[in-house]
């Protein structure tokens, strides 16, 4: 028994963790927050909203290391800093460096601005949890491969290290997914197969005008409304069921969850949300050693749902 835990350890030791599939994770996430600083000065971001007159929120922990408090003078200066920052770590320059510098942009502006969803709160957890596999990271890019060196006590600790927090990572991606689909079957609207039509037909998150023509005769069927309905519940289960699965077995539910947040940010608008949740799906079911060629074909496309290690 312990020469097979022994065997399992090597072949895992063998494994390259520091791969551009991690690499690419985290440039979306950090992209998505990119974009909304870009596309939002800060009398957006950090707008005064019923209950919270203080903008920016400057209380707690956020108060002393958030970058919108220590520079709340110049929330301008601090919105560049950030958008400067995020670009390093979405072009992949220097992990060890910048995945603590991600974490902390992330934490300044949901602690601060009071405008923004869930999505920045997960890209916040995430890049937390990115931070050991960062500071264990010695390349200068992460799109590179990282060379495999003699497996001595060091690397072996190392690779401990970032292995453990991957896990951790990937337990928070399905942990998400099985909150929502949980969450789906305590509403009533869930539970009668009418909920897609109010979030599809909602004045602020609704659709856009030019879509309704296409998409409102399949919500006013009662049949499709309620199989596609449910068949959201359903994916998000796939998806948390996805911690378990082979890893030669995730490629068809990646694509799944994939298509499925292009949808809503399509719909929706959603874009920023679609891009954080898409960046943790690739870091989620594809697995760390099965890098990218990033050739850019039809065929290399499909290659990012074919788990195989070639």
């Amino acid at each position: 028994m312990w020469q097979e835990i022994d065997n399992q350890i090597e072949r895992k030791l063998s494994l390259n963790i520091w791969s551009n599939v991690y690499g690419l994770g985290r440039s979306l996430i950090a992209l998505s927050v990119l974009l909304t600083l870009l596309m939002n000065d800060v009398s957006t971001l950090f707008r005064p909203i019923l209950g919270v007159d203080d903008i920016p929120m400057c209380n707690g922990l956020s108060g002393k290391i958030s970058l919108f408090c220590l520079l709340s003078n110049n929330l301008e200066l601090a919105r560049w800093i950030s958008i400067v920052i995020l670009f390093v770590v979405t072009i992949g320059w220097r992990p060890r460096i910048m995945g603590v510098l991600h974490w902390w942009i992330n934490y300044s502006l949901i602690s601060s601005a009071p405008l923004v969803d869930g999505g920045e709160h997960a890209a916040t957890v995430i890049s937390f949890l990115l931070i050991p596999i960062t500071l264990t990271d010695s390349r200068l890019w992460h799109w590179e491969t990282a060379e495999n060196p003699k497996v001595g006590a060091k690397y072996r600790y190392k690779h401990l290290v970032a292995s453990i927090f991957y896990d951790l990572v990937r337990i928070q991606v399905a942990v998400i997914y099985l909150h929502s689909a949980v969450g789906k079957c305590s509403v009533l609207e869930w539970q009668n197969g009418t909920a897609l039509y109010y979030w599809f037909t909602d004045p602020m998150f609704g659709m856009a005008n030019w879509l309704k023509p296409i998409v409102l005769p399949v919500l006013q069927n009662p049949f499709s409304l309620t199989i596609i309905n449910w068949w959201v519940i359903i994916l998000e289960f796939l998806l948390f069921a996805g911690l378990f699965m082979s890893k030669n077995n995730r490629g068809t539910i990646l694509f799944l969850g994939i298509l499925f947040h292009v949808l809503i940010g399509f719909v929706h608008g959603l874009v920023s949300f679609a891009l954080i949740m898409i960046g943790a799906l690739i870091l989620f079911l594809r697995p760390f050693e099965y890098e990218f060629s990033f050739k850019f074909s039809k065929i290399s496309f499909f290659k990012l749902f074919n788990l195989s290690n070639t």
